[in-house]
Order: structure tokens, then C-alpha cells, then sequence
């Protein structure tokens, strides 16, 4: 499915991120990610979805970083142990085979609520804190993008939908995916997840009518 213009609600092979000086191209099958010159574009036309940059501050190639990792709130303990499987399914998602497809995988379990009713922000919130409590002991990679397939995934065990998204944020070039509440705005992230331009949100604001539109970038 191709669009122009933002994101969209399905799960796209390509999303191609136009920026005044470059292209950043997702693939969202094999995980690879490429950099082009912005006049690129003139020599054939792009397949898969393109997304408008969203123009932010300028961060001079930096942002605050604390010096002592953050302590999280924790979650009520019946949400710490139903984060239990999710993380575990999560982990066999990340190191199965074969390795050239992990991000594809972890990308379809995070939207394996698509069809649910929408959770609340507390119980986003909640999936949040419960799925890092869970995963604190892992001894392997564990980053936005684990942490934020488990808690879909966990939101989809109770029976509840979440809004996982995936953006690309400029100077420097970095990516980030974290989970959304239904009014769009990002649950438990640092105040710098407003950086970045969201270039996938397959699984949308779901087929409740009356929903919000999660596909805009907020």
C-alpha cells in the first residue's frame, strides 16, 4: 500500500522519511535502513510509503541525558505478573530464525491487538511499567523496540488495543518506538519522543468509529 503525506495504518514493506537535505528509507521487512541525497528522488519514483518530515528545534546534535538511569514507578503486581509471558514471547520473537527477519517479526506481535478496543492511558501506563519490570533482568539487547512490542502485546492479553509507533527524529539521525495513549500523545517516555516524525503506526487507531485518529503525528 503506498501513501503520501504521514503514516498509515497498515504494515508497510518501505517508509520513505523526505527531509529538506536527505532520505531515509525504513525497510520495515528486513530492518535495514538507508540514507540518500534528498534529488534522488528525481531519478525514479519511491515504492512504499513517503513521509513528510515534521520540522522540530534544532538539538545541535545533542539532548539532556540523565546521569543515573531514571527509577520508574512500578506497576500494581497483577500487571507485573501478566508481563511475565508477554516479555517471554517477545524474547522468542527477537532470537528465533532467521536473524534477518526479527524486525518483521517483532513489528507483526506488536499488532497482534489490531481488532481490540482501545486501552486506557493508565492501562498503557501500567503495560509499560509492568513489561519493564519484567525485562530488567535479561541478559540480552532489550531497547525500545523489545520494550515496546511486549507491552503491546500484554495490552492485547487483557484484551486491549495500544497505539505502537515508530518515528525517525533528526540531528543526529536516531529511531524510537514507544506506545501511545488513545489521545496520540506517548505514555511514559521522555519529553524528547516529541522529536520525532512518526513513519509507521500499523496498527492505528483501530476499527472503533469513534475512535481517535492515532495515525497523525502528534
Amino acid at each position: 500500500m503506498a501513501g503520501e503525506g504521514g503514516p498509515v495504518n497498515t504494515l508497510p514493506d518501505l517508509s520513505h522519511l523526505i527531509t529538506p537535505h536527505a532520505t531515509i528509507t525504513i525497510n520495515y521487512r528486513t530492518g535495514q535502513t538507508k540514507l540518500r541525497p534528498a534529488d534522488h528522488t528525481s531519478e525514479r519514483p519511491l515504492d512504499g510509503v513517503i513521509v513528510n518530515w515534521v520540522p522540530t528545534g534544532p538539538s545541535w546534535g545533542t539532548c539532556e541525558i540523565p546521569a543515573a538511569l531514571p527509577r520508574h514507578a512500578p506497576a500494581p503486581l497483577a500487571w507485573r505478573l501478566a508481563a511475565i509471558p508477554a516479555v517471554l514471547t517477545t524474547t522468542a520473537a527477537l532470537l528465533a530464525r532467521p536473524r534477518d527477519r526479527t524486525f518483521h517479526r517483532l513489528l507483526r506481535l506488536a499488532t497482534v491487538g489490531r481488532a481490540l478496543p482501545p486501552a486506557t492511558v493508565h492501562q498503557v501506563r501500567c503495560a509499560v511499567r509492568a513489561v519493564r519490570w519484567a525485562a530488567w533482568p535479561l541478559p540480552l539487547r532489550w531497547a525500545c523496540l523489545e520494550q515496546s512490542t511486549a507491552s503491546a502485546l500484554l495490552l492485547a492479553l487483557i484484551g486491549r488495543r495500544a497505539e505502537w509507533r515508530h518515528g525517525i527524529a533528526l540531528d543526529p539521525i536516531r529511531m524510537h518506538c514507544w506506545i501511545a495513549g488513545p489521545d496520540g500523545h506517548p505514555v511514559d517516555e521522555s519529553e524528547d519522543t516529541g522529536l520525532y516524525t512518526v513513519t509507521c503506526t500499523p496498527d492505528g487507531p483501530g476499527p472503533d468509529p469513534g475512535g481517535p485518529k492515532g495515525a497523525s503525528h502528534e
